[in-house]
């Protein structure tokens, strides 16, 4: 994991990893209990949290706070190795959508806005930020409330302040959870999340909790931890508003645009008009309205989709700076709405595959056997793993990598 963002950016997979995050995005959505995540003996951590004290407290820390704090809080040796340990293959475009939009997603963000629907219209009525937006946020960060995390934050950043790779951003991000503890918002043992700290429906590090956290339902609580998720949903909405939200404005639009223009990529902002004057089209073949200042990217290279973004696709990109993640907010929230998919052909991988292509090995190999827990075309680890026992079986080369000559060998 690599510090690529100021710690204000509310997911703290944004503020470490950047592109690191969309390669995490699962299909999976079962709620599983940390269960590896238990405290162990270490001396060294027990001096660390006792010379860290005296610093919490300069930071206006009470002695109380603290020590309820760190009554159960423990030194987590599986944190140190999550963290050192990240796979480290990423997600292409059309991989991160393909997750990000299945069916599964897709469905469940169909009922979440349906069930939250006067919740969101209240919010959407105080911050501008549309239902869709809000629910995709909700979606991408934690299925929809199903997989928050249930590391104890403290024990959390705490281990890894220690551990001291980047130990001045986590003890920020502790002193920042004591905070919110002594704030009375929640308590050391509902304080839970990700292995790396990031805290509820909607995934907030402590320091963008402290920033952007609203009690949307005045308990006098900003609880996002809540099995309600009002309080979570809202401030994400509060997040993007404070950070330039443009209602009723799209993030982007797919287009059209003549093979001789180039993509210059985002900043690169010009007036629509100018886009349009230069032949981009949308892909019904009409000019792009004006939404203002956009930039014509090409993100799968020239022969894949290109895009207009416009101003709120950086919003998105204050929330998690990594452009796969804005573009599956923006993606999401448009399926949402009820828009479709995106209509211009991916460029194949880098074994020639097409997504198809993918698919169409993934039920071959579970057709044999060799399940691959899904057929969506994107290739995880039970992907490489199916093909991996079915190369051994073939007495073929283990490899572990999909290719055109594997399927035509499947296919017999």
């Amino acid at each position: 994991m690599r510090i690529t963002r100021r710690a204000v950016t509310a997911s703290l997979g944004a503020a470490l990893l950047s592109a690191c995050v969309p390669t995490r995005l699962t299909t999976g959505s079962a709620r599983a209990p940390d269960v590896a995540f238990l405290p162990r003996p270490d001396a060294g951590y027990d001096a660390w949290v006792q010379a860290f004290r005296p610093r919490a407290l300069a930071r206006g820390i009470t002695p109380s706070t603290y020590d309820t704090a760190f009554r159960r809080a423990g030194f987590l040796p599986d944190v140190i190795e999550r963290d050192r340990n990240q796979t480290e293959f990423t997600r292409t475009l059309q991989d991160y959508l393909a997750i990000a939009t299945s069916d599964e997603r897709l469905s469940k963000g169909r009922a979440a806005l349906a069930a939250q629907s006067r919740t969101l219209a209240a919010i959407e009525a105080r911050y501008g930020v549309e239902p869709e937006i809000v629910t995709a946020i909700w979606g991408l960060e934690s299925f929809y409330g199903e997989r928050r995390g249930s590391v104890p934050v403290v024990s959390a950043l705490s281990t890894l302040a220690y551990e001291g790779r980047r130990g001045p951003f986590f003890e920020s991000q502790l002193t920042a959870a004591l905070k919110i503890l002594q704030n009375g918002d929640t308590t050391p043992d509902r304080m839970t999340g990700s292995w790396a700290g990031a805290m509820g429906h909607t995934q907030f590090i402590p320091t963008s909790y402290l920033l952007y956290a609203v009690d949307f339902t005045g308990d006098g609580r900003r609880d996002i931890w809540a099995e309600d998720p009002t309080d979570a949903l809202a401030s994400a909405a509060a997040y993007y508003a404070k950070s330039g939200w443009r209602k009723g404005q799209p993030w982007g639009v797919e287009v059209r645009r003549p093979p001789a223009l180039a993509a210059p990529g985002r900043g690169s902002a010009r007036a629509t008009a100018d886009w349009n004057a230069a032949g981009v089209r949308t892909m019904a073949g009409t000019p792009v309205p004006d939404h203002g200042p956009a930039s014509l990217v090409a993100p799968s290279g020239p022969n894949g989709p290109s895009f207009l973004l416009f101003r709120n696709f950086n919003t998105i990109l204050r929330y998690n700076n990594a452009e796969n993640y804005a573009f599956g907010i923006g993606h999401l929230a448009d399926r949402l709405r009820g828009g479709g998919p995106i209509q211009a052909s991916f460029p194949p991988d880098a074994a020639g595959m097409t997504l198809e292509d993918r698919k169409e090995m993934q039920q071959r190999l579970t057709a044999q056997g060799f399940d691959t827990e899904g057929s969506d075309g994107v290739i995880g680890t039970k992907t490489r793993a199916a093909i991996s026992a079915y190369e051994a079986r073939e007495r073929l080369s283990v490899t572990g990598e999909p290719s055109m000559d594997l399927l035509r060998r499947l296919r017999g």
